[in-house]
């Protein structure tokens, strides 16, 4: 590197690399260094620095001199970074103040010569790429690469299926639309075709879970892409308590007749069998049993139990983080299942598949029953047993009704002790 100095002006001179020259026609280039003051050794520090981004502007230039919508719009972006201005389309620099505006023009024709990409950059003449929905899925993959990092083939198997499965499910309703023509109406058709298998048997949670696929595989594309798009979102998630308030609860009679009979569940896999054993003495929900991890699990303390907490997956709510005493059949479920549930942690698949073996093989007692329901017949015989109210709201995960908890409530051994009266 050279510096000249030309009055009291120092110019930084230097060969153009072999890389640039089909963007940069000069073979040397003469850069001013704007200094408050004529040190030589400033001047090379600001010489390394404006060196530096004039590297990046070329690096940016090569990449806008492609077919790829996406790989230039993002080139333009990042050269006009490069030289200092905020990326603005077209119609925003046509708004500019006057002097603003003759800057930016100035800079486009800076070596006497229009040159294309720096017109595409400054003046917000390059065309924002139409990114649709099903390419938007193709894009995260590659800007979330780092989710995937330690992962085996099957965990990412296992990572991406929602995600297609929901991005596929909205394509199926508003169609493979452009990021940028989508509308509040479309996020609420979607909605609205989730609402419709809600009341089919599927849960809130599912559709919460797709409807959150569908929001960050879009926000993130957006981002990275720095599409400047302002997507309608908005609330959009079902409340899961609804799928509590909706499902009716079933009778003692059934559950003891029919659900525990012997050989009912046998044709149901272990696991999700136990699953639903878990949840007749516990009143937990499906998604809080399949989310516990081992040490979740106390089955070495005097009083066998079950800690729902939020780690890996989080709780509904504050009062949904509780210690439950474990007794009945749901004590033998987790004695034959001591690590969990792997084969359903974190994923939102046991209700559907035990709604469905339900379903097939007449083990609900109405249409509208559902495995919600074993939760609400816990609840029904721990009002029944008159089991305190405060016992009863801290072992089904409820508030207390706009009251603050005072005090440690119930101990296990109380509580087990109320349980083991009302077990199946």
């Amino acid at each position: 590197m050279k510096l000249k100095k030309r009055g009291d002006t120092f110019h930084m001179v230097r060969h153009v690399p072999v890389r640039y020259r089909s963007v940069e026609p000069r073979k040397e280039v003469w850069i001013t260094l704007r200094l408050d003051l004529g040190s030589e050794s400033l001047a090379r520090q600001k010489a390394e620095q404006v060196w530096s981004k004039t590297i990046a502007a070329w690096e940016a230039k090569l990449a806008g001199d492609t077919g790829d919508a996406e790989q230039a719009f993002e080139a333009a972006h990042n050269l006009a970074q490069a030289r200092g201005y905020r990326w603005l389309t077209a119609s925003e620099v046509a708004k500019l103040p006057r002097e603003e505006l003759f800057d930016r023009v100035a800079a486009v024709t800076a070596n006497d010569q229009p040159d294309r990409n720096e017109a595409k950059a400054l003046l917000g003449a390059a065309k924002e790429p139409a990114i649709t929905v099903k390419r938007a899925l193709e894009l995260y993959w590659e800007l979330a690469a780092e989710k995937s990092i330690g992962k085996s083939d099957d965990q990412i198997r296992r990572w991406k299926n929602p995600r297609i499965k929901a991005m596929n499910n909205f394509i199926k309703v508003v169609g493979n639309k452009a990021l940028s023509e989508i509308t509040r109406d479309d996020m609420l058709d979607f909605r609205d075709w989730w609402s419709k298998h809600l009341a089919k048997g599927m849960t809130a949670n599912s559709a919460n879970k797709d409807i959150g696929y569908v929001e960050s595989t879009l926000r993130l594309v957006e981002e990275k892409k720095r599409l400047g798009l302002i997507l309608p979102f908005g609330k959009l998630t079902f409340s899961e308590d609804d799928d509590e308030r909706k499902r009716p609860a079933f009778s003692e009679t059934w559950i003891k007749d029919k659900l525990l009979a012997k050989g009912a569940l046998d044709k149901l896999n272990a696991e999700a069998r136990a699953v639903v054993h878990a949840i007749v003495n516990t009143g937990a929900r499906p998604s809080e049993i399949v989310g516990l991890l081992p040490h979740h699990i106390r089955l070495d303390h005097d009083v066998p139990h079950i800690e729902i907490k939020a780690e890996g997956k989080q709780t509904k709510n504050k009062p949904s983080r509780r210690v439950i005493p474990l007794v009945g059949v749901s004590l033998e479920a987790f004695r034959q299942f001591p690590k969990g549930f792997p084969t359903y942690r974190f994923k939102d698949r046991i209700s559907d598949t035990v709604n469905k073996f339900l379903r097939e093989n007449g083990l609900l007692e109405t249409e509208e029953h559902t495995l919600y329901g074993l939760r609400h017949s816990f609840e029904d015989r721990m009002l029944h047993a008159k089991i305190d109210e405060r016992v009863r709201r801290d072992l089904m995960g409820h508030s207390l009704a706009g009251r603050e908890r005072y005090g440690a409530g119930a101990t296990l051994v109380h509580a087990r002790d109320l349980l083991a009266a009302i077990a199946h």
